[in-house]
């Protein structure tokens, strides 16, 4: 038996150029990436139970993005303030450290194949406990939100 009828979506320019941006951007977080895929599968007029199948992610994830932009568009697919205590480092910060380690050749990366990868605790050390944005424990969480890992191809 099918479920309820998924909420329909339509995209306005505006937002589609936004979504597609985002998956362009090479310092969005993964998260917000499959978040926009998933909107931007939704807005085509594919059901839940397809785009979770494109995707490898379940309905229930589909469902919620959709809803959620629904009721809320493009600010709806931004991660939400979590408790806790306040964050040290901000985004800013955070995207800058990943363009700027995206952007180097690590001094000494370690070498697998064709990539080179520059060791985290290296970069914690060396990046941001010289002035660069922030202290090393600041460093480490910010790999976390995106699950970015620092690795770039030679």
């Amino acid at each position: 038996m099918p479920g309820p009828k998924p909420l329909p979506l339509e995209l306005s320019d505006r937002e589609r150029r936004v979504l597609r941006g985002w998956l362009r951007k090479q310092t969005a977080s993964q998260a917000l990436v499959l978040r926009s895929r998933i909107v931007l599968a939704c807005a085509e007029g594919l059901s839940n139970a397809r785009v979770a199948d494109d995707l490898g992610v379940s309905r229930e994830t589909v469902r919620k993005w959709r809803s959620r932009f629904a009721a809320d568009r493009l600010e709806g697919l931004v991660d939400r303030p979590r408790s806790g205590a306040p964050r040290k480092i901000t985004d800013e910060q955070v995207e800058a450290l990943v363009a700027r380690t995206l952007s180097q050749t690590p001094p000494t990366g370690v070498r697998t194949g064709r990539r080179v990868r520059w060791p985290r605790r290296r970069v914690c050390r060396s990046r941001l406990s010289r002035g660069s944005g922030g202290p090393s424990a600041s460093s480490r969480t910010s790999w976390r939100p995106g699950s970015c890992r620092p690795t770039r191809s030679s």
